[in-house]
Protein backbone atom coordinates (compact mmCIF):
# COMPACT_ATOMS: atom_id res chain seq x y z
CA UNK A 1 0.00 0.00 0.00
CA UNK A 2 1.43 3.38 -1.00
CA UNK A 3 1.65 6.31 1.38
CA UNK A 4 -1.64 8.15 1.89
CA UNK A 5 -1.57 11.34 -0.27
CA UNK A 6 -4.19 13.22 1.77
CA UNK A 7 -5.12 14.03 5.38
CA UNK A 8 -8.41 13.78 7.23
CA UNK A 9 -8.47 17.06 9.15
CA UNK A 10 -11.48 16.80 11.44
CA UNK A 11 -15.24 16.46 11.61
CA UNK A 12 -17.10 18.67 9.16
CA UNK A 13 -20.61 17.47 10.02
CA UNK A 14 -22.90 14.90 11.50
CA UNK A 15 -26.30 14.24 9.97
CA UNK A 16 -29.15 13.00 12.11
CA UNK A 17 -32.37 11.70 10.62
CA UNK A 18 -35.82 11.26 12.06
CA UNK A 19 -39.47 11.27 11.04
CA UNK A 20 -39.75 14.91 12.24
CA UNK A 21 -36.98 17.48 12.20
CA UNK A 22 -39.07 19.55 14.62
CA UNK A 23 -38.52 16.92 17.31
CA UNK A 24 -34.81 16.87 16.48
CA UNK A 25 -34.70 20.68 16.77
CA UNK A 26 -36.21 20.50 20.27
CA UNK A 27 -33.01 18.81 21.46
CA UNK A 28 -30.33 20.28 19.19
CA UNK A 29 -31.59 23.88 18.92
CA UNK A 30 -33.87 24.53 21.90
CA UNK A 31 -31.99 22.48 24.52
CA UNK A 32 -28.36 22.41 23.27
CA UNK A 33 -28.35 25.87 21.69
CA UNK A 34 -27.19 25.15 18.13
CA UNK A 35 -28.03 27.83 15.59
CA UNK A 36 -30.06 27.04 12.45
CA UNK A 37 -27.96 28.49 9.62
CA UNK A 38 -29.85 27.20 6.58
CA UNK A 39 -32.25 24.73 5.02
CA UNK A 40 -31.76 22.26 2.18
CA UNK A 41 -34.57 20.46 0.36
CA UNK A 42 -33.96 17.87 -2.36
CA UNK A 43 -36.60 15.70 -4.04
CA UNK A 44 -33.84 13.50 -5.52
CA UNK A 45 -32.33 12.91 -2.08
CA UNK A 46 -35.81 12.74 -0.42
CA UNK A 47 -34.73 15.16 2.28
CA UNK A 48 -35.80 18.32 4.06
CA UNK A 49 -32.97 19.30 6.38
CA UNK A 50 -32.19 22.15 8.68
CA UNK A 51 -28.49 22.94 8.73
CA UNK A 52 -27.32 23.86 12.23
CA UNK A 53 -23.90 24.84 13.53
CA UNK A 54 -21.75 24.66 16.64
CA UNK A 55 -18.39 26.31 17.03
CA UNK A 56 -17.10 28.96 14.66
CA UNK A 57 -14.68 29.72 11.88
CA UNK A 58 -12.70 26.83 10.47
CA UNK A 59 -13.63 24.67 13.48
CA UNK A 60 -17.39 25.05 13.01
CA UNK A 61 -19.16 21.68 12.91
CA UNK A 62 -22.38 21.35 10.95
CA UNK A 63 -25.23 19.30 12.42
CA UNK A 64 -27.87 18.45 9.81
CA UNK A 65 -31.33 17.62 11.15
CA UNK A 66 -33.08 15.62 8.43
CA UNK A 67 -36.55 14.33 7.74
CA UNK A 68 -37.80 12.60 4.57
CA UNK A 69 -40.03 14.46 2.13
CA UNK A 70 -41.86 11.14 1.68
CA UNK A 71 -41.35 8.48 4.38
CA UNK A 72 -42.23 5.74 1.86
CA UNK A 73 -39.47 6.66 -0.64
CA UNK A 74 -35.72 6.05 -0.78
CA UNK A 75 -33.30 7.20 0.38
CA UNK A 76 -34.90 6.82 3.79
CA UNK A 77 -32.98 9.54 5.63
CA UNK A 78 -34.96 8.88 8.81
CA UNK A 79 -34.40 5.13 9.23
CA UNK A 80 -30.83 5.44 10.47
CA UNK A 81 -30.84 8.05 13.24
CA UNK A 82 -27.14 8.78 12.78
CA UNK A 83 -27.38 9.15 9.01
CA UNK A 84 -23.76 9.97 8.26
CA UNK A 85 -20.56 11.54 9.51
CA UNK A 86 -18.77 14.09 7.32
CA UNK A 87 -14.99 14.45 7.50
CA UNK A 88 -12.91 17.35 6.21
CA UNK A 89 -10.23 16.16 3.77
CA UNK A 90 -7.42 18.32 2.41
CA UNK A 91 -7.44 16.84 -1.14
CA UNK A 92 -10.68 15.11 -2.10
CA UNK A 93 -9.68 13.92 -5.61
CA UNK A 94 -6.45 12.36 -4.29
CA UNK A 95 -8.37 10.76 -1.42
CA UNK A 96 -10.92 9.22 -3.80
CA UNK A 97 -8.22 7.92 -6.13
CA UNK A 98 -6.09 6.42 -3.34
CA UNK A 99 -8.97 4.97 -1.32
CA UNK A 100 -10.56 3.38 -4.39
CA UNK A 101 -7.22 1.89 -5.45
CA UNK A 102 -6.90 0.40 -1.96
CA UNK A 103 -10.29 -1.33 -1.86
CA UNK A 104 -12.64 1.28 -0.43
CA UNK A 105 -16.17 1.19 -1.87
CA UNK A 106 -17.84 4.49 -2.73
CA UNK A 107 -21.58 5.13 -2.89
CA UNK A 108 -22.95 6.09 -6.33
CA UNK A 109 -22.76 9.73 -7.36
CA UNK A 110 -19.04 10.46 -7.42
CA UNK A 111 -17.63 13.83 -6.38
CA UNK A 112 -20.31 16.50 -6.48
CA UNK A 113 -21.35 19.75 -4.81
CA UNK A 114 -22.97 19.16 -1.40
CA UNK A 115 -25.71 21.05 0.43
CA UNK A 116 -23.18 23.30 2.21
CA UNK A 117 -21.47 24.23 -1.08
CA UNK A 118 -18.36 22.04 -0.74
CA UNK A 119 -17.34 19.17 -3.02
CA UNK A 120 -18.29 15.85 -1.42
CA UNK A 121 -18.45 12.11 -1.96
CA UNK A 122 -19.66 9.24 0.18
CA UNK A 123 -18.00 6.00 1.28
CA UNK A 124 -20.51 3.16 1.04
CA UNK A 125 -21.69 1.74 4.36
CA UNK A 126 -20.91 -1.81 3.16
CA UNK A 127 -18.02 -3.32 1.25
CA UNK A 128 -18.51 -5.84 -1.57
CA UNK A 129 -16.38 -8.39 -3.44
CA UNK A 130 -14.70 -5.80 -5.67
CA UNK A 131 -14.27 -3.13 -2.97
CA UNK A 132 -14.21 -4.94 0.39
CA UNK A 133 -13.74 -1.90 2.64
CA UNK A 134 -16.89 0.02 3.59
CA UNK A 135 -18.18 1.97 6.56
CA UNK A 136 -19.29 -1.17 8.44
CA UNK A 137 -22.85 0.14 8.53
CA UNK A 138 -22.00 3.85 8.70
CA UNK A 139 -22.24 6.17 5.70
CA UNK A 140 -19.13 8.39 5.68
CA UNK A 141 -19.00 11.66 3.73
CA UNK A 142 -15.67 13.10 2.62
CA UNK A 143 -15.81 16.88 2.28
CA UNK A 144 -13.22 19.00 0.46
CA UNK A 145 -11.95 21.47 3.05
CA UNK A 146 -11.60 25.08 1.84
CA UNK A 147 -8.13 26.65 2.12
CA UNK A 148 -8.87 28.44 5.41
CA UNK A 149 -9.84 25.14 7.08
CA UNK A 150 -6.76 23.34 5.72
CA UNK A 151 -4.55 26.21 7.02
CA UNK A 152 -6.25 26.31 10.44
CA UNK A 153 -5.80 22.58 11.00
CA UNK A 154 -2.17 22.82 9.84
CA UNK A 155 -1.55 25.57 12.46
CA UNK A 156 -2.90 23.48 15.33
CA UNK A 157 -1.06 20.35 14.17
CA UNK A 158 2.35 22.03 14.20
Amino acid sequence: MSQRPFKILGIQQIAIGGPSKEKLKTLWVDMLGLEVTGNFVSERENVDEDICAMGSGPFKVEVDLMQPLDPEKKPAVHTTPLNHVGLWVDDLPKAVEWLGANGVRFAPGGIRRGAAGYDITFLHPKGNDEFPIGGEGVLVELVQAPPEVVEAFARIAS
